[in-house]
C-alpha cells in the first residue's frame, strides 16, 4: 500500500514526505528492548532535518547514487532513497541502528543499505563512488576533525561531486569547515528547518575547487 494512504497513528511524525517514528512509539519501544544502540544512535537528530531541508531547496539530480555517513536510525537515508529515488547506502559504526533503519525503510517503502563501518576509514574507491555524501551531527567530538578532514580529502579525490553536512553549531565543527576550505571548496551557511519543528544550524557544502 503506497504511504500516504495508511492511516496515521500516535506517535508517528510526517516530515519532508516521509514518516519517521518518535521514541514513544510501540515499535520503537519494542525496537529498544532488543537493540540498544550506542554513543548516539537513540533518536533522530534535528541535524538530519535541515540536510532534508537544504537538499530539498537545492536539489539533488534524480537517481544519484547517496551515502549517509553515521546514519543512526537512517532517517535522513530514507529521505535521499523517497525524495531523490537513487541507490543510498547507510553506514555506522554500530550495527544495532540498522534495526531501525529498516523500519523507517519499511513504512516508506523505499529500499536503503546498511553498511557497518567506521567512517573515517572509508576507502577513496568506495567513497568515490557516490554522487552525494551525507551527514549530521558527526563532527560532536575534536577527535574526529582530523579523520573527518581526511575523508572528505579521499572522497572527492575517488570522484564524490558533493559532501553536505549539518551540525547545530558546535567548535569542532567550525574548525572542520576551516580545514577542510583550506583544500576544497567550501559553502558554509546557516539553515533552519521547519517540520517537525523549527531547528537551526550550520550546513557546509563541499566540492571540489
Amino acid at each position: 500500500m503506497p504511504k500516504l494512504e495508511r492511516v496515521p497513528e500516535p506517535d508517528i511524525d510526517y516530515v519532508y514526505g516521509i514518516f519517521l517514528l518518535n521514541r514513544k512509539h510501540k515499535l520503537i519501544r519494542a525496537l529498544r528492548k532488543r537493540y540498544q544502540p550506542m554513543v548516539h544512535g537513540h533518536k533522530t537528530w534535528g541535524s538530519s532535518f535541515l540536510v532534508m531541508d537544504y537538499l530539498t531547496h537545492t536539489g539533488v539530480t534524480k537517481g544519484t547514487k547517496t551515502m549517509e555517513l553515521g546514519c543512526g536510525w537512517g532517517s535522513l537515508s530514507v529521505f535521499c532513497a523517497d525524495r531523490f529515488k537513487g541507490k543510498v547506502t547507510a553506514v555506522d559504526l554500530d550495527p544495532a541502528v540498522f534495526p531501525y533503519v529498516e523500519v523507517f525503510a519499511e513504512i516508506n517503502d523505499v529500499k536503503v543499505k546498511t553498511m557497518q563501518a567506521d567512517i573515517t576509514k572509508l576507502k577513496t574507491e568506495e567513497l568515490g563512488s557516490f554522487g552525494l555524501i551525507v551527514g549530521s551531527d558527526i563532527c560532536f567530538w575534536d577527535s574526529m576533525v582530523s579523520p573527518l578532514y581526511r575523508m572528505v580529502n579521499r572522497a572527492l579525490k575517488g570522484g564524490a561531486k558533493r559532501i553536505v553536512i549539518a551540525d547545530p553549531g558546535r567548535p569542532t565543527f567550525y574548525e572542520f569547515c576551516d580545514k577542510v576550505a583550506q583544500r576544497h571548496r567550501v559553502q558554509l551557511q546557516e539553515w533552519y528547518a521547519i517540520e517537525p519543528e523549527r531547528f537551526e544550524g550550520e550546513i557546509v557544502e563541499i566540492t571540489n575547487k
